[in-house]
Order: C-alpha cells, then sequence, then structure tokens
C-alpha cells in the first residue's frame, strides 16, 4: 500500500495595509479549505499587524486549498472578514521554503467550497420504436464527502443536476438530506443526448460542446440557499462503458471576480510544504540498512549519513529525517558520538566547544527538540505562564526604560526572574530524559579526551547545548516550543529576551560554579540511568492540552441539540477532565483508560470527532477542527501507552438504538469488531515513522544526485593524485578523509538510488494508466 504524507511548516509574518483604512483590531486564521485549524493571537490598534506565528502541522485529510483569512476583530458584532489568501495545494510547492508577500483577495461566497461529489456516468444507446438510434445519458449520483458547516452546523444538502449547451438547460434535483456532511443520494437521472444518428454537422457541433453539470446547495429552507460547489464533465469525453470518479468540488467560473477593486492590502508568509510518496516498507530495506550502518563506518566521513549532509545545501534539510530515523533504530547515541569526535578534530581551544553549526551540533539540537519537549513542559511551562501573564517591568536599559520606572526595582524583577527559571533548570535534572542523558555523558568524555588539562572542559561542552541551545532559546521564544499559545507582546518578548540572555551567561562555565553544574549533569545521570520515567510521574502533574470542546451526553437519548454540550477539556499526566466552571464535573484517570480512536462521522453525522474507552460507556467527543482532533487522539494515546489493560480491538461507530452500527451488533459490551490504530508497544516514547524518513532522505539523494556525482569524481582524483592541493577545487568544501571508503560508500547509494527511482517510476506509470476523468 502506498502512503501519502503531507506536512505544513507556516511562519505568518505581518500584514500591511489593510482596510478599513484606520486603527483596529486584526487577527489571522489559517484554514483547510474551509475549515479553520489555527488562529494568530489579535494584534490591536494597527493597520500593518505583526502576527509573528509558527505553526507546525501534519495534514490528516485532503484538501484543494490553503487560506489565510484577515478578520477585523469585533467586541459587540460578528467578526468582519477583510480579505483572504488561498493557494491551491498544487501550487504550494511553488511558494515553499521562502518568504512572500500576498495580495489580500476580496471573500466571494461563490468561491467558498469544498468537498467531492462521487458519481457514475455511462451513454446508453437506443433504438427507437422508429428503428432510429438515440443516445441516452445516464447519471447516478452516489454520494459526497467533507461538505463544509454552515453556521457551525452540518449542512442540509441537496444536488441540481443539468445538462446544459446551446439553447438547452435541463434541470432535475436530488432529494434533501438532513444534518450532514456526507450526504448519500444514490439518485439516477437520465437525458438524452442525441435524438437519432442521422443529424446535421452543425448538430453534432452542438452535441459536443453539451455540458454536464452537477450543483451543491445547502437548503436554507426560510433563507436563500447557500451554493457549496459545482463540477462540470464534457459530454463528448463519455464513452459507452460505465464511468465512476470522485470529483472534486470546484467555485463557480465567476465566483473570484468582484466589483471591488480595492487595494485590501497584503500578508506576508513563509511556507515549507512537504509530500511524500511512502512506499512499502520492503522497498527501503537496502537504503535504510545503509544509514543504520553509518556509526560503525570508519571513518565517520565516509558514512552514508555523513555523506547526506555534505552534499544537502543546507544541513538542516538533511538532520531532521536523519535524526528521526536514527532515534527510532535507537542509533543516535553513537552516531552523535562519532560525528562529534570528528568535529573536537578540529577545534583548537577548550572555551569553542561545539559552538559552530556542524552536523554534531545540529543533531542534538534536533534531538533535544524531538525528545525534551516533555522536559521543556515540566520545566519551564509554569514560570513561563507567570512571566507572561503577570508581567513586572524588567527594562535595565536606560535608553529603552519608560518614564516613571526605576531601574533598581527593574533589576530586582529581573533578578527574581532569571533566578527562578536557573532554578528550575537546575532542579529539573532528575526529570531530564535518558536519551539526551545518554548524548551528554558521550559529549562530556569526549571533550575530556580531547583536551585532558582543561578540567572545566566537559562541564562546558554539555551546558553549551543545555543552557545556551535548550533552554535559552525555549525562553526567549515560548511560543516555538508549545509553552505558550501565541507569540508574547512587545514588553514581555523584551523582558524574555533579557532572561535569555542572563541564562546563556550563566550557561557559560566562567559564570557558573562547579558545584552546580555538577548538580544538574551528575545528578541527571545517575538518576535517570534507573528510570526516568517513575520520577517523572511522581514528581510533575504536567497540563498538556487544554480546549473547549463538544461532548455527547452519556446514557441520554439521541434527541435534539441537548445530546451535545459544549465543555472545558483538561488533559493532564495523571488524568482527562471536563468542566463546566471550575470545578471538573467528570474525570477520567490515565490509567484507566483502555483506547483512544476516531468515530466515523455518520455515528452523529459529526465531523472530528473520537472516543476515549474507559471501562463505563465511551465518551465520545467533538473537536474543533480535523488537526485538533488529531492533536488529542495523539497526546491522550501518548500518556495512556504504558496502561497494562489497553484494548486491541473496537467498535469505530457508536452503539445506538440497540446495536453498533458498524458491526451490527446487539449486544452493547461485545469485543469490538476492529483494531485499535494505536495499539503500540508501552516502551516506545515517540511516534516516528521511520519508512517516511527514509522516502525523506531519498529525496534528498535524488535532488543532490549531481553533487554526488561531483563528490565521487573529488575520491577518484584524490586516490589518483596525492600531491598538496594548490589551488580551490570543486570539492574543496567536502571532507573527504578516506577517498576509497567514501567512493565505495557513493558506489552503495547511487546504486540504491537507481533502484527506488526504478520502484517510484513504475507506481506513477501505473496511477497514471488508472486514473479517471475527474478522479482525485
Amino acid at each position: 500500500r502506498i502512503k501519502g504524507e503531507e506536512v505544513i511548516f507556516l511562519f505568518t509574518d505581518d500584514a500591511k495595509h489593510l482596510v478599513p483604512n484606520k486603527m483596529r483590531d486584526f487577527f489571522c486564521t489559517i484554514n483547510l479549505d474551509q475549515e479553520e485549524v489555527f488562529r494568530t493571537q489579535v494584534v490591536e490598534k494597527s493597520l500593518s499587524p505583526y502576527f509573528g506565528e509558527e505553526f507546525y502541522f501534519e495534514i490528516p485529510r485532503t484538501f484543494q486549498w490553503l487560506s489565510f483569512y484577515i478578520y477585523d476583530k469585533s467586541v459587540l458584532q460578528k467578526d468582519l472578514r477583510i480579505g483572504k489568501v488561498s493557494i491551491k495545494k498544487e501550487d504550494l510547492c511553488k511558494y515553499t521554503g521562502k518568504e512572500n508577500w500576498f495580495m489580500l483577495q476580496p471573500i466571494d461566497s461563490n468561491s467558498e467550497v469544498q468537498g467531492k461529489v462521487h458519481l457514475e456516468l455511462k451513454l446508453n444507446e437506443l433504438i427507437t420504436d422508429n428503428g432510429s438510434v438515440c443516445q441516452q445519458l445516464v447519471v447516478h449520483i452516489k454520494e459526497c464527502h467533507g461538505l463544509p458547516l454552515i453556521n457551525g452546523q452540518n449542512c442540509d444538502p441537496y444536488a441540481t443536476v443539468s445538462l446544459v449547451g446551446p439553447s438547452r438547460n435541463d434541470q432535475k434535483k436530488t432529494k434533501v438530506k438532513k444534518k450532514t456532511s456526507n450526504p448519500q443520494f444514490n439518485e439516477t437521472f437520465y437525458f438524452e443526448v442525441t435524438f437519432c444518428v442521422f443529424i446535421s454537422h452543425w448538430e453534432k457541433k452542438l452535441n459536443n460542446i453539451l455540458i454536464f453539470r452537477v450543483d451543491l446547495w445547502n437548503n436554507g429552507n426560510l433563507v436563500q440557499d447557500v451554493f457549496l460547489g459545482e463540477i462540470k464533465v464534457p459530454v463528448k469525453v463519455l464513452r459507452n462503458d460505465s464511468f465512476q470518479a470522485w470529483y472534486l468540488l470546484q467555485p463557480r467560473e465567476n465566483g473570484n471576480k468582484s466589483s471591488k477593486t480595492d487595494d485590501l492590502g497584503s500578508l506576508r508568509l513563509n511556507i515549507c510544504y512537504t509530500e511524500d510518496c511512502v512506499l512499502p516498507s520492503e522497498y527501503y530495506g537496502s537504503l535504510r540498512n545503509l544509514l543504520l550502518k553509518s556509526s560503525d563506518v570508519q571513518p565517520i566521513s565516509a558514512s552514508a549519513a555523513y555523506i547526506l549532509s555534505e552534499v544537502c545545501r543546507d544541513k538542516y534539510d538533511a538532520v531532521l529525517p536523519l535524526v528521526r530515523l536514527l532515534l527510532h533504530h535507537h542509533k543516535l547515541v553513537p552516531f552523535v558520538a562519532a560525528v562529534a569526535e570528528l568535529d573536537l578534530k578540529d577545534t583548537q581551544e577548550a572555551n569553542t566547544v561545539f559552538r559552530g553549526n556542524s552536523l554534531a551540533t545540529r543533531c542534538v539540537d534536533e534531538m533535544m527538540k524531538i525528545v525534551g519537549k516533555h522536559y521543556l513542559k515540566v520545566t519551564l511551562k509554569p514560570v513561563i505562564d507567570e512571566i507572561c501573564e503577570s508581567p513586572k517591568p524588567c527594562e535595565i536599559d536606560p535608553i529603552k526604560i519608560k518614564e516613571g520606572d526605576n531601574v533598581e526595582i527593574n533589576m530586582e524583577n529581573l533578578r527574581y526572574y532569571v533566578d527562578k527559571v536557573f532554578r528550575e533548570i537546575v532542579r529539573s535534572s532528575i526529570s531530564c530524559p535518558t536519551l539526551m542523558c545518554d548524548v551528554f555523558y558521550s559529549l562530556r568524555h569526549l571533550a575530556a579526551k580531547r583536551f585532558p588539562n582543561d578540567p572545566h572542559v566537559q562541564y562546558s561542552a554539555v551546558s553549551s547545548f543545555v543552557f545556551l541551545r535548550f533552554f535559552a532559546v525555549a525562553v526567549v521564544s515560548p511560543h516555538t516550543f508549545h509553552l505558550r499559545p501565541h507569540h508574547p507582546d512587545a514588553q514581555t518578548s523584551r523582558t524574555l529576551t533579557l532572561i535569555s540572555k542572563a541564562i546563556q551567561t550563566l550557561g557559560s562555565w566562567g559564570s557558573l560554579t562547579k558545584s552546580k553544574l555538577t548538580t544538574f549533569f551528575d545528578i541527571s545521570r545517575r538518576h535517570l540511568c534507573v528510570s526516568s520515567s517513575k520520577h517523572f510521574k511522581k514528581k510533575n502533574l504536567l497540563n498538556l492540552l487544554k480546549r473547549e470542546m463538544y461532548k455527547r451526553a452519556q446514557g441520554r437519548t439521541r434527541i435534539g441539540k441537548k445530546n451535545f454540550k459544549k465543555r472545558w477539556f483538561c488533559l493532564t499526566s495523571r488524568e482527562f477532565t471536563y468542566h463546566k466552571q471550575q470545578e471538573p464535573i467528570f474525570t477520567i484517570p490515565i490509567k484507566n483508560i483502555l483506547a483512544v480512536e476516531k468515530l466515523d462521522e455518520n455515528s452523529f453525522n459529526k465531523k472530528n470527532m473520537f472516543q476515549i474507552l474507559h471501562g463505563e460507556k465511551p465518551l465520545y467527543i467533538q473537536a474543533n477542527n480535523c488537526v485538533e482532533a488529531s492533536e488529542w487522539i495523539e497526546a491522550l494515546c501518548r500518556v495512556t501507552r504504558s496502561n497494562q489493560k489497553r484494548l486491541s480491538f473496537y467498535h469505530p461507530s457508536a452503539f445506538l438504538n440497540g446495536n453498533w452500527l458498524c458491526c451490527k451488533a446487539t449486544i452493547e459490551n461485545t469485543v469490538g469488531c476492529a483494531p485499535c490504530t494505536a495499539d503500540v508497544p508501552a516502551d516506545t516514547q515517540i511516534e516516528i515513522d521511520g519508512d517516511r524518513e527514509t522516502e525523506r532522505i531519498y529525496s534528498l539523494f535524488t535532488i543532490n544526485m549531481s553533487k554526488l556525482q561531483k563528490l565521487e569524481e573529488a575520491c577518484g582524483s584524490i586516490a589518483v593524485y596525492q600531491g598538496p592541493r594548490k589551488e580551490p577545487d570543486d570539492y574543496s568544501n567536502f571532507t573527504i578523509e578516506d577517498s576509497v571508503a567514501t567512493f565505495h560508500t557513493l558506489k552503495q547509494i547511487t546504486d540504491i538510488i537507481d533502484k527506488l527511482n526504478e520502484s517510484h517510476e513504475k507506481y506513477r506509470k501505473k496511477r497514471s494508466s488508472s486514473a479517471k476523468y475527474g478522479s482525485e
């Protein structure tokens, strides 16, 4: 089975020259089609708001458009949409990896569409009573999927089916389906296309431009019907064979045209979009094994992993999939140790150890981001929340200080914050993840071995990562590390910058006593080798997620709107609760959760639903969007992995009216009919798709094939000519310690890439040959 994986990294920078031309409060939403998945903070009193927010998310469903809407915030009335930027999925690659200014476009309801329709079409030849041959178009409209919500509720859709041509417009209509975004129509319509074989040349031309059209509408009852999208199919592409396909709904042709000609302003975005076609696991065996053996290759510069970093223009492109792959297969620590040793060979002074952007430092940086997310929240989130929610003035620069502020008081405030942050970092040693401790342990010993006469280097080698590259960076940009939901305001950002600089200074060996560093490094190593998870659970109660969502009332009948109620949900490391006011009205201990799975939309005709199985009746919850639903499922699965009684099977639909909708079983406590998707080993801490990461590495090798060939030529030149290099050459930037070993690895890489190219080409040809007109 071929997997398609899509990831988007967004940086919403700023907007300028927005209308109306007066100071207003603006915010920006990020939408997949018409579904809002993220929202920035409100920027008050500005015509050129700076948002400065980053969003990274995996796309959990198919989509046509990535859209950004600028809103004018209103207190008493509905927020006003100023304009939008919409980018087609096919065009995202044009803008990826660079900043672009986009002009805001006017918002037209006829262009706001999403979803798809499933049709079966056929042209029949019929012989009439008088012997003439006629053609008949048979249209079977089966179903639609993913129609938008109307005013936050499922729509009441119906379809009009038309045959349109010169002087002809035959139209028929389906029944209205109530309260569903995935209507099942299953209705068939018949249209006469030609009346006989003996028609004129002009009539044939008319038949060639006949258009079959389906329009989707929301039934407005007492108000005007709302357009949901349309598809058009030229009759001439149809044949006598039966033909069915999914068609993506499109906006009306004049949907983007507007009488407004005013400049609505512009929005600056930095978009990174990746889409991977992941083949079955067995195709990646050779490349995966070659990469996993990298730490055993001598010298390390001749390994496949190191060569990948050499040929990529930006090392970060190589580091992310490489670290995740090695982490997944428990090969990261020996590889980091090997590249760090190579890095230390070129380091001449002890005070510059691991201060550059080498492969070793970037691998450790990325490892800390992946493994240390939880650790950061445990350590810094409470104090960061205090700084952001109850800020004290900390400006100590005489030029920047506000009138009326006292420098001495500000200095005391800053000292208080720095002392609190630093104490939390030192105390957090016992919660530091085991993998981070193992990497730091290796780096300490390598640094001490390289500079045996410097007793401080073993501490400064690690503090350069822990303080300078981990905690200090998280303090200055807490929103990037999910410690805060939004970018802090200007004054708070300045306070965090000052605290971060102080932490960096304290993290340098010259500012710290040996005892404090020893407290952090030695205690963390000693305790965590035993069991980090036990200490984590005992000492820390961490708020993982908080959000407002909808829950189905447990034990109530399926009647009326009261069936689903809005509640405030909270997930901690110990329990899952929902609240009506301050006190929780329902609590599930984490240890009692048996499974967390998606719920089929047809259960309640609602999107983005998931279920928590916990011994009693399942708790059914509706998230606000598809990304949020995936986030909750992932977080709940992560904290319940070690539960001993996890289920292996579950029911994907609800138990209603005396039976399970999925398997029709009539006993409510019967065993599930589908295997649990999150049934993973309890010791797995991080979800990583090894095949997907290998596919990313394959793509990087493919893109940089010309550099691989240059490196291969360089190895051949070095092997033949061993004299001194007088002039800079094409391969002077490559690290080649052993030309023979490097050449051998390069040969293996190119052979493997050629085989994978063939597999991808076969898949592309197969997909192209099986594609139908109108299919996705």
